[in-house]
């Protein structure tokens, strides 16, 4: 059972978790996490208010909650009785407390449940207040934080409860569809119709520690099933593991969590002109340590040693780049649908001071890493993972850069159960459609359909020492040649160097290595990456989104046959 906040004036407490004996002052410095084994008591919401927000910051909404007893409810006590009581034990007017406040300066709307009211059910009037700061972010342009804790819709209500899921839900739309951003926190325990509606379809979803949530509780669903639950079943680590939230946090780093990503929000919204988001800015960069290349490609050299440099263990991968390439990197998890695939990763971050979105593909260096990383073989829930990121990068007006590194998608007969093919193509038809820029980077493989899942890109970059493919040399040389031996034939004859492909317009640009490749140097390596991304990146920005759509589908429909054959005259 999760600890409960004592109540004041109480001078000790017991740990639900380990039942260690708490002195009450201790505790509350602690931020009510116990300090022996991190138990998080379960807060109210004046309390996480006072833990969230800027001190003096926050307003309560002007709105007070309509008396509601809509279908004359009795059980043991009739519903006005039990709201009565309800209130008198809180000192809240319902289940959640409303308004604006700031969170690190970032301004902000918020909506914060309280279990002790009645567990926090949602229902009529909850439902309206929450619809209602909602509706005030969307008027004032600014995000909205939603801090949940309940079990489910208010059966007192009946129907008109489970409604609230939708008004909620739709409320939240709005201010999808206007750009800004929206965040749920899920604290212990959210469950139901909560669950189910706007507690987990926000933009970013983060479990505190500690945290459970389901549509239906653990007792319920042991009663259904007659089958004990696994450890852990619906517990915040759970949620991660099956890609139900972006992030897990601990109470102590939940306000700074918070405030990154209220500030990424801002910063997209109103970008910053400041001399730092030139391309000309980070070029600390000796260029007698890169690759002798032209913006034609340059020297071809052996595409059979390419193909190796490409593959090589110690090349930097995505989460290399992000170390050095990007900065304030915010990694976000799951792809809602009960799956979080390590092949790929992405999230918030920012290239020299402007705020990107960065998706891209994870090997590893380590057999150990490889294998965790699936080799960097997204599966379906990869795929859309990156779709989910891709889609909130547009709604905030976030450009999205993206780091290919894979030989393909997973080829496995669960991936292809699970739609791998539709996941592909749903990706590739998303990014034609995307009204935001997007800059793409092969950095090592780029692998079949499994890579063009992230290349469908305004400007597509590649590395020195990257290869990109239709096909392996290995699967080419099996199909066309006698032996796999032939593989360093094929490779040469599917040109699929840097070169090559910049010759054939494939590529708008090659980046330059450090000598002899990116894996010597990874640091170096990314200051090149940086260079060449601002480059191409900042011009894009002045683009109209409707301008920045249309160039890039005539972009890809060059390739055509019409556009093939104009171009080798």
């Amino acid at each position: 059972m999760t600890a409960t906040a004592p109540r004041e004036g109480q001078l000790w407490s017991r740990c639900a978790g380990c039942a260690t004996l708490l002195y009450r002052k201790r505790l509350h410095r602690n931020l009510d996490v116990c300090p022996e084994c991190g138990t998080h008591a379960r807060l109210g919401a004046p309390d996480r208010l006072r833990q969230l927000v800027d001190p003096g910051s926050f307003t309560m909404l002007p709105d007070r909650p309509a008396e509601v007893d809509p279908i004359g409810f009795v059980d043991v006590l009739p519903y006005p009785h039990r709201l009565t009581a309800a209130r008198a034990g809180t000192g809240l007017a319902e289940a959640v407390l409303c308004g604006t406040a700031t969170i690190g300066r970032h301004p902000c709307a918020l909506a914060v449940m309280d279990f002790r009211f009645l567990g926090g059910s949602l229902g009529s009037a909850v439902g309206e207040l929450i619809t209602r700061a909602a509706e005030r972010a969307l008027a004032d342009r600014i995000p909205l934080v939603l801090v949940t804790a309940s079990g489910g819709a208010r059966m007192q209500e009946g129907a008109l409860s489970l409604m609230q899921m939708a008004t909620v839900s739709q409320a939240v739309a709005a201010l999808r569809e206007a750009g800004l951003l929206t965040v749920s926190v899920l604290t212990d325990p959210t469950y139901g119709g909560v669950a189910a509606s706007f507690a987990t379809n926000t933009d970013v979803v983060i479990a505190e520690s500690g945290a459970r949530m389901g549509f239906a509780g653990p007792r319920v669903i042991r009663q259904v099933t007659g089958r004990a639950l696994p450890d852990g079943f619906q517990t915040a680590d759970f949620l991660l593991r099956h890609g139900q939230v972006d992030m897990v946090v601990p109470r102590r780093a939940l306000r700074s969590r918070l405030t990154a990503l209220l500030a990424a929000a801002r910063a997209a919204r109103r970008p910053d002109p400041a001399p730092d988001v030139r391309p000309s800015q980070p070029a600390a960069v000796d260029p007698a340590t890169a690759s002798s290349v032209s913006a034609a490609g340059g020297p071809a050299g052996d595409a059979w040693a390419t193909v190796r440099a490409a593959r090589h263990p110690g090349r930097p991968t995505t989460l290399d780049y992000l170390e050095s390439a990007f900065d304030d990197f915010v990694e976000l998890h799951g792809d809602r649908l009960g799956g979080d695939c390590p092949a790929v990763v992405g999230g918030l971050a920012r290239l020299a001071g402007h705020p990107v979105m960065v998706i891209g593909h994870q090997k590893g260096h380590t057999t150990a890493e490889l294998v965790a990383r699936n080799f960097g073989m997204a599966s379906p829930a990869g795929h859309r993972k990156a779709l989910r990121l891709m889609r909130l990068a547009a709604r905030l007006g976030l450009p999205v850069v993206t780091l290919v590194d894979t030989p393909g998608a997973d080829p496995g007969v669960a991936a292809e159960q699970q739609g791998q093919a539709a996941a592909i193509a749903e990706n590739i038809l998303a990014l034609t459609m995307l009204p935001t820029p997007v800059v793409a980077v092969i950095t090592g493989e780029g692998g079949s359909g499994g890579a063009l899942a992230l290349a469908v890109a305004d400007r597509v970059l590649m590395l020195r020492h990257a290869v990109y493919s239709v096909i392996s040399p290995e699967g080419c040389a099996a199909i066309l040649w006698p032996d796999r031996g032939a593989a360093p034939q094929a490779a040469r004859a599917l040109r699929l160097t840097a070169p090559d492909l910049c010759r054939l317009g494939v590529v708008d640009e090659v980046v330059p290595e450090p000598d002899p490749a990116a894996q010597d140097d990874p640091e170096a390596a990314g200051r090149l990456l940086r260079v060449a991304l601002l480059a191409n990146l900042t011009p894009l920005l002045e683009v109209a989104p409707a301008t920045l759509v249309r160039r890039r589908r005539q972009r890809f429909r060059r390739f055509g046959a019409a556009g093939v054959r104009a171009g080798a005259r």
